[in-house]
């Protein structure tokens, strides 16, 4: 198993590394008749691309797509899109010095221990850049999931210890940090400043909210959608954690409270997040991801080369000190792909 494909029937895979000439991927079982162009895929891709906001790396890369084939006419036709996005600002030679030592937080040692090899540049397949591809798969979801009149909106919800208010998910992705509360974003960007001037990086929360969601999609045992959202979160490199509806506070809670009371209207509360028993309610899907901070600082670690010798680094090149709001559009690509594959499997069932 190589754990580069995901989904089952909509299914994308990906490939490329950091530092190599370019990624991509090819999505199976895309439904034909969607429209769909470079355009479309590239206003997602702008908006996690390297090189924007306060927080991101000094990187630039204009990520620009390239469709390879399942597109004629500016619509889908029902074989397989194959995609590609070329690196074009890689400096491996950032790397040449540490290509021995392992970076704490990273990757390093796993594939090491993994493969007995690894590409030192960047992290190689390990590195956030991966996410490109997702975002292009997740945007093709998108356009399907129009057609199903679902819509799905991302923003932060915390950046290093401060939270945003939910005011206005809708117009989060206009947004510095695509934040749905305006009087926060001064208090994040001080923040961001204060961590950079230290050598030292930040995480977050990131909450999505699926809307008209059809109830029925999911299985009930081992393919539950909460699980499959689960995975597919937690599959980002960056995320430690996911919640679905109220969370880690439904342990805290009692079941008069937590339980999601229902009239002749419908539900009247929705601690659920939108699945119960597995399977999609039809309320609004709300799920959360916590973000670890960025593990590429400026300050001396302790750490070991491959001989096990013991020594410190200090990490250069160029990194985003927060995840976010980078990963932001990653993850709703991510929860969209579920969605899109879990209505097509039901299609299959019906």
């Amino acid at each position: 198993m190589s754990g580069n494909t995901f989904g089952q029937i909509f299914k994308v895979t990906t490939y490329g590394e950091s530092h190599g000439p370019g990624l991509g991927g090819v999505i199976d079982g895309c439904p034909s008749g969607i429209e769909l162009s470079e355009e479309i895929l590239q206003l997602e891709l702008d908006r996690r691309k390297p090189g924007h906001g306060i927080a991101g790396t000094a990187r630039k890369e204009a990520d620009r797509i390239k469709i390879m084939s399942g597109v004629f006419e500016g619509r889908t036709t029902g074989t397989s899109i194959g995609f590609h996005i070329e690196n074009t600002d890689q400096r491996s030679r950032d790397y040449s010095k540490i290509m021995n030592v392992y970076r704490p937080g990273h990757a390093d040692f796993t594939f090491d221990a993994k493969y007995g090899f690894r590409d030192y540049r960047g992290g190689g397949r390990s590195s956030g850049r991966e996410t490109v591809s997702r975002v292009a798969a997740g945007a093709v979801a998108q356009e399907f999931l129009r057609q199903q009149s679902i819509s799905c909106h991302a923003y932060t919800l915390r950046i290093g210890g401060i939270d945003a208010t939910v005011k206005s998910p809708e117009k989060a992705y206009d947004q510095p940090f695509f934040s749905p509360d305006p009087e926060v974003i001064s208090l994040w960007e001080e923040r961001v400043k204060e961590v950079r001037s230290q050598g030292d990086t930040l995480g977050g929360v990131v909450e999505v909210c699926l809307k008209n969601v059809p109830a029925g999609l999911g299985e009930p045992v081992f393919d539950k959608l909460d699980a499959r959202l689960a995975y597919a979160l937690m599959s980002v490199g960056a995320v430690k954690g996911v919640e679905i509806g109220s969370g880690c506070q439904a342990a805290d809670s009692l079941g008069s409270q937590n339980n999601d009371f229902i009239d002749a209207a419908g539900f009247l509360s929705n601690n659920s997040g939108g699945i119960l028993g597995g399977i999609s309610s039809g309320q609004d899907i709300v799920v959360r991801a916590y973000v670890k901070p960025i593990p590429s600082i400026s300050k001396p670690q302790k750490t070991v080369d491959r001989d096990k010798t013991e020594t410190e680094i200090k990490i250069g090149g160029r990194h985003d000190i927060c995840a976010i709001p980078r990963i932001v559009p990653v993850l709703k690509s991510m929860a969209m792909l579920t969605v899109a594959d879990f209505i097509l499997l039901q299609r299959r069932m019906g």
